[in-house]
């Protein structure tokens, strides 16, 4: 495993939400960080077929970009009753003919899929949240880190904080949806917490415990 031995790294993405609560996340590390968006970068395509592949696909291409280090992520949610869709391609299901994306569009989209099979249950709705975390340098090394949270999906949507679909994800023995949480609350995680909650702090902490302690 590869140290971390710099404070200015490249937040490889092009999702505000994202960028957000990544930044959320390495604050109390002291890191300087600018995005990919921030930086003009072109978004690569994400042609993988796992969080794994797709998170490495962008954080090498931010990292080779900039010439520093680059920690991207992909994430999405995995649903049992379909499969295990959306996974990776969760930001398709939000897409709009005009090319941006739409949310609340695409959890009626997943609501409509779960009542068409039948899933109307909170046992039949089981799903999680996964995060793939990639850190690359500019030489092509890269470390992942994998985090993920275990709920239902439940409806309508509660809540109007996070991003994406998290007002329809209500965590395993929370009564509140992503959507409803502060970010404190969401993560669940700070420097020195043996616990995380959402998907992108167990991968955070994960990257943590391998890259940054000494």
């Amino acid at each position: 495993m590869r140290k971390l031995d710099t404070k200015t790294i490249v937040v490889a993405s092009h999702n505000a939400g994202k960028i957000r609560e990544i930044e959320d996340l390495i604050g109390p590390f002291g890191f300087s960080a600018k995005s990919a968006a921030a930086l003009n970068f072109e978004e690569p395509d994400e042609t993988g077929t796992t969080f794994e592949e797709n998170a490495t696909i962008k954080a090498l291409a931010s990292a080779k970009a900039s010439g520093l280090p680059a920690l991207s992520d992909d994430s999405g949610i995995v649903i049992d009753a379909l499969g295990g869709a959306p996974g990776v391609y969760t930001a398709n299901w939000a897409e709009t003919a005009d090319g941006t994306r739409d949310f609340a569009m695409a959890m009626e989209k997943v609501e409509k899929a779960l009542a068409e099979r039948g899933a109307t249950e909170t046992r039949d709705r089981t799903a999680r949240f996964v995060s793939v975390l990639c850190l690359a340098w500019p030489d092509g090394h890269t470390e992942l880190f994998r985090g993920e949270v275990e709920g239902h999906v439940v409806w309508p949507p509660r809540g109007d904080r996070g991003f994406g679909y998290d007002p329809v994800f209500q965590p395993e023995g929370y009564e509140t949806t992503f959507g409803e949480m502060s970010a404190e609350e969401k993560h669940g995680w700070k420097p020195g917490d043996a616990s995380a909650l959402s998907h992108r702090a167990r991968a955070f902490k994960l990257f943590v415990e391998t890259c940054l302690k000494a």
